[in-house]
């Protein structure tokens, strides 16, 4: 498998494997993964560039907010007014999370990440792909 936790919580969520995914998040909490998040940031903006474009409106933005909510089955959902923002500063509009606490953004990125993966329905193949891809993003802005 992976080296990096991080690829294998974002396959995780492609596979709707969600006892994976809090078996690898406590292995994270438990040794930390210090710049790592920056996986996170990265298929983050990959997911929303793949899956709703570069030049989605506010409308498109608030249609898929308001769409991953209703369908989320796994308890309390990210409000929308701060979900559409974090989507919105990923095609464009980064002012937007400016006020947002950097630990809320984060679990808005989780949450927006693991419904474009499932509403992607990635092949084996393109999941790795698109976890490559992420990690080159990563990578380059971690240097």
């Amino acid at each position: 498998m992976d080296v990096n936790p991080l690829s294998d919580l974002i396959r995780a969520f492609a596979r709707a494997d969600w006892d994976a995914a809090d078996a690898v998040a406590a292995n994270i909490r438990q040794h930390g993964l210090p710049g790592s998040l920056r996986l996170i940031e990265a298929a983050f903006a990959l997911a929303v560039h793949r899956h709703l474009g570069v030049n989605a409106t506010p409308t498109d933005i608030a249609a898929f907010v308001s769409s991953a909510r209703a369908r989320y089955e796994q308890g309390a959902t990210p409000p929308a007014l701060e979900t559409e923002g974090v989507i919105r500063a990923a095609v464009g509009e980064p002012e937007l999370i400016a006020n947002i606490p950097a630990e809320t953004v984060l679990g808005i990125e989780i949450f927006v990440l693991g419904q474009m993966l499932l509403e992607s329905n990635l092949t084996p193949t393109e999941l790795d792909e698109f976890v490559a891809a992420a990690e080159q993003i990563a990578a380059e802005h971690l240097g």
